[in-house]
């Protein structure tokens, strides 16, 4: 081995430190010498080495971010294959064979004897796996980014590889012409930066030096004769033996890898942690700059012991999900009342739940399939739920008011086995293309066929009897998926285990002091499914579940004398409409509704004047606002009562954390971020952690999300920010990315809303920071009472509102600004979207801007 200068590389490259680069002439295994160009961090005594290997037709450029943050005393290594980038083009092409071969001549020359950590995006991918295969004495871990190893069965190929493999067209699109060079960059959205695709370009301008473009199409083994295929095989079986552990980084708008290509990679590597960049597409490197930090914290976890003060668990006492169902299976009550519909009993429900398992089970539903649902409330939703779960299936539930394209992104995410659908379900799933065996609920049966529904609920329950009893689940098994609103980023798949899911339900049991006695009505119809579980009769009122506000007193009053209701949820908005609509009720339909004893809101913060005002509807409920996430709930608790003998303050008062759960704050910085170590001290502002035994296990498919909300481990970042009181008691004070860095210092928004929404004329109000992190400057956008509701234009408030917004907030305003409505979840239709209207904001103080234009308004 020779080292020599790095001539005709470019030095000004975007990214790129000239530094990195170098050449050394290295033998292959017949003696020849070529010449190859490294990026090499060159790190003296490392603790190991990231060999980093790029596909066809990139280069190392593509690894410029995981050079330039290399974990700490860690050497990054990123090759030019021969033919690519600037290593000697070659006057024959090289098989996979002979690339693997020739990635450990090289390495053999750098002097890698491990630990070494490979790194491989599309066809670099299958290179840098066949290396970990033939030194698994120095293999530490794998890391893929939007790769195949293998073809799944039945499958052809990428399309856009196919198109270019084509014989007539591979000469011309590869070599020829630099077509394939610039479409590779062209995949990615938003657009690169022009000086990067040039960067990407630069190696391959000239028909000779584009070559091994072509020679590297032409050798991707499609058909099972060619002279690569049986390496590519052996690769494909032979990883499904290493043991190391393994990092799955994926583009999901891959149009060249789709979604079947990483299922296959992650029933060969099953130990992998995968992470999903939602709107990322082939070019991963490129469309999630981020990925070389995960890539960092994740060799930093590989010798990391586990933690010493993991989450608290619950105790297995023998009960499972479908327990209290279970025991109620001699009961002829109500268990399932749909409002001017069926009602079901309790025995029905238990034998129906135990047949429809076995059912499912004899229909190939396995224990640790995911199952989708897209049913609508009702008493078979309730069914399949629990006999999934009986079968020792996993849930897999996003709410409808993600709309189409949002459950597309989650339940693909979810790669579930099974779809149970209606015939509206059925055909979503189709427009989705999930993957799954279709199971059809309710009737039509010859169109759920034409929707591909190989069985029905109906069959799979008469089926039951005759079939085999399934073990069903065990206590730290999966058991749902369950997707978050949306409300704060795209939607997340939250994973609980099936002790996490028991505990909750003991929570709420014991802190609502809740008996078989007790019926349950939910607003938000996720809640009901809680009914069986919680051994109460539930009942959904009947309205549009993807929009709370469109609750009525009447529909409220209909599902209370349905079931005979004691309990009720619903959310802010629900409770907005109910009291809005409650004049119009007649006193026979309102005498049911004295009925209940409690109500609980929860999803944004309820206002004390919202509760009181629920009074003249429910007149003995007790009104309690539980506090959590779909992560972890409940975490704290306050009644009415508790919330006016906290008084105001900064914040929302949620009350004091619940029996068995820890509530801490990382303090905030001068910049907003929450990077202090955590505390309970009294008055001090940051982000709320959690740790409790309900808290969910993970999130799905989601790697370093995970990990970053999951410090120190076994607590979970929850995104919200707030203090406790010298009473224990949390108060929340907006959510952490909606912090406003000023130059003096962080400034939350909910304290300042709450005292402009507390002036005469003010229906409602947001806070936002407008500029550069820490030197941000605060407006308040306000909702007059008397605001049309459809008028959402942006303008300057008067100078008289101006002046007393100002005087209320209590702090420096750099805008006072008028609009008829806020932006707002659609879960919930409660919490305000200040991410979008800091963006109006913005684009509204440069001279134009309209506000909420994309979400659903809400005048709170």
């Amino acid at each position: 081995m020779t080292a020599a200068p790095t001539p005709g590389v470019p030095t000004d490259l975007p990214g790129l430190d000239p530094a990195w680069s170098r050449r050394l002439r290295v033998a292959d295994r017949t003696g020849a010498e070529h010449d190859w160009h490294v990026l090499d961090t060159g790190t003296a005594d490392p603790v190991g080495t990231l060999l980093c290997v790029h596909g066809n037709p990139t280069w190392s450029y593509l690894w410029r971010r995981l050079l330039a943050g290399a974990p700490p005393g860690w050497r990054v290594v990123a090759v030019d294959q021969l033919g690519m980038g600037w290593s000697q083009r070659l006057s024959a092409a090289r098989t996979l064979r002979q690339r693997v071969d020739d990635l450990g001549d090289l390495t053999a020359a750098l002097g890698l004897t491990g630990p070494v950590v490979t790194v491989g995006h599309d066809w670099g991918g299958v290179i840098s796996l066949g290396w970990a295969l033939a030194h698994r004495e120095q293999l530490r871990g794998i890391v893929l980014a939007n790769t195949a190893v293998a073809m799944p069965e039945g499958d052809l190929g990428p399309a856009l590889i196919r198109l270019a493999h084509a014989p007539g067209v591979r000469a011309a699109v590869t070599v020829g012409t630099p077509v394939f060079v610039r479409a590779t960059t062209a995949l990615s959205w938003p657009p690169l930066p022009a000086g990067v695709r040039r960067a990407f370009a630069a190696p391959y301008r000239s028909a000779a030096r584009r070559r091994s473009v072509g020679d590297f199409v032409a050798d991707i083994p499609f058909a099972p004769g060619h002279p690569s295929r049986p390496v590519q095989e052996s690769i494909a079986e032979g990883i499904r033996s290493l043991d190391v552990p393994a990092l799955l980084l994926w583009g999901p708008r891959d149009p060249v890898f789709g979604e079947r290509y990483l299922a296959d990679l992650r029933t060969r590597l099953p130990q992998a942690r995968l992470h999903r960049y939602e709107g990322a597409s082939h070019l991963l490197p490129e469309d999630a700059p981020q990925y070389a930090d995960a890539v960092g914290q994740w060799v930093a976890d590989l010798d990391r012991a586990a933690p010493a003060d993991p989450a608290p668990s619950a105790v297995d006492d023998g009960r499972r999900l479908w327990s209290a169902l279970a025991d109620r299976a001699g009961d002829d009550s109500p268990a399932v009342v749909e409002v001017g519909g069926g009602t079901v009993s309790w025995a029905a429900l238990a034998r129906r739940v135990e047949d429809l398992a076995a059912g499912l089970a004899a229909a190939g539903v396995r224990p640790g399939h995911r199952v989708a649902l897209l049913v609508e409330p009702s008493a078979d939703l309730t069914a399949a739920v629990y006999a999934v779960w009986r079968a020792g299936g996993v849930i897999v539930v996003a709410d409808k008011g993600l709309g189409l394209a949002g459950m597309r992104r989650a339940l693909r995410s979810a790669a579930p086995d099974h779809v149970i659908g209606g015939l509206p379900g059925l055909t979503a799933a189709r427009l989705m293309r999930l993957p799954g065996a279709r199971i059809a609920a309710g009737g039509a049966r010859a169109a759920a066929r034409a929707l591909g529904a190989g069985h029905d609920l109906a069959g799979l329950e008469r089926r039951g009897p005759s079939a085999p009893a399934p073990a069903g689940l065990g206590p730290d098994d999966d058991c749902a998926v369950l997707f978050t609103s949306g409300a704060t980023g795209p939607a997340k798949g939250v994973v609980y285990t099936q002790r996490q899911a028991l505990a909750q339900l003991q929570l709420v049991r014991s802190t609502y002091g809740l008996t078989a006695g007790d019926r349950f009505v939910a607003a938000f119809a996720p809640f009901a499914l809680l009914g069986p579980g919680l051994g109460i009769a539930s009942a959904v009122p009947d309205i549009d579940v993807t929009a709370p506000g469109s609750l009525t007193a009447a529909a409220l009053a209909d599902a209370v004398a349905a079931v005979g209701a004691t309990v009720v949820f619903a959310s802010p908005a629900a409770l907005r409409r109910v009291v809005t609509t409650a004049g119009d009720l007649p006193d026979e339909r309102r005498a049911p509704l004295a009925g209940v004893r409690l109500l609980m809101s929860a999803g944004a913060p309820v206002p004390a004047a919202l509760l009181r005002a629920v009074r003249a509807v429910l007149p003995a409920a007790d009104p309690h606002t539980p506090y959590g996430m779909t992560e972890v709930l409940p975490v704290t608790d306050v009644s009415l009562a508790g919330i006016e003998a906290a008084g105001d303050g900064e914040g929302v008062c949620v009350g004091r954390p619940l029996p068995g759960v820890e509530v801490r704050l990382s303090p905030l910085s001068a910049d907003g971020a929450a990077d202090g170590p955590l505390t309970d001290e009294p008055g001090c502002t940051g982000e709320v952690c959690v740790r409790a035994a309900h808290v969910k296990d993970r999130y799905d498919a989601l790697w370093a999300t995970e990990r970053a909300t999951a410090r120190p481990p076994g607590w979970h970042r929850t995104g919200d920010v707030g203090h406790l009181d010298d009473d224990g008691r949390l108060w929340i004070e907006g959510r952490l990315p909606h912090v406003v860095a000023t130059a003096a210092g962080p400034v939350t928004p909910v304290g300042i809303e709450q005292r402009v929404e507390r002036l005469p004329g003010v229906a409602a109000a947001a806070a936002v920071g407008v500029g550069p992190a820490g030197a941000q400057v605060l407006a308040v956008v306000v909702v007059p009472s008397s605001a049309p509701a459809r008028r959402a234009a942006l303008r300057p408030a008067s100078s008289e509102l101006a002046d007393a917004v100002r005087a209320a907030a209590g702090t420096e305003l750099a805008a006072v600004l008028v609009a008829g409505a806020l932006p707002v979840d659609i879960r919930h239709q409660s919490k305000v979207d200040r991410r979008e209207v800091a963006r109006q904001v913005a684009r509204a103080l440069a001279g134009s801007g309209t506000l909420g234009s994309s979400r659903r308004r809400s005048r709170r």
